[in-house]
């Protein structure tokens, strides 16, 4: 592993470990939040997958990617729990399989919400994170 790299991820674990929800000790405000799932409950392997994808797509690793991208993850943990997330990108990834078996992963109404989800979340973060 080169030391450039090591160092990105050292950074990388560095800023994904402040990136939990962090609570004041006061509880929820209200009952709805007490009931309703985490936000922003990825796990660190997760974020750092998220973030070295985001960098390759975006031209390699560069102190600018890694810090955009560090970006584009917590705007997309924010707006998708992890479980979502997961599900929409097993989704994604797997719709273009031909055949009866491809339709497990295109046909359900899920996959096509969950698909459409994570598309609006990493746009939105995309044009939050990344200036142009």
């Amino acid at each position: 592993m080169s030391a450039k790299l090591y160092r990105a991820m050292i950074v990388l674990a560095a800023l994904s470990a402040g990136c939990a929800t962090q609570s004041d000790g006061r509880g929820p405000e209200t009952a709805a939040e007490a009931k309703s799932p985490p936000r922003n409950d990825w796990p660190t392997q997760a974020r750092v997958e998220y973030v070295f994808q985001c960098m390759r797509e975006h031209g390699g690793q560069t102190y600018d990617n890694l810090y955009h991208c560090s970006c584009k993850a917590d705007e997309v943990a924010r707006r998708l729990n992890y479980q979502a997330y997961s599900e929409a990108l097993v989704f994604k990834n797997l719709k273009s399989m031909p055949g009866e078996r491809g339709g497990v992963f295109r046909d359900p109404p899920q996959s096509k919400i969950l698909r459409n989800q994570l598309k609006e979340a990493e746009q939105e973060a995309e044009q939050h994170c990344f200036v142009k």
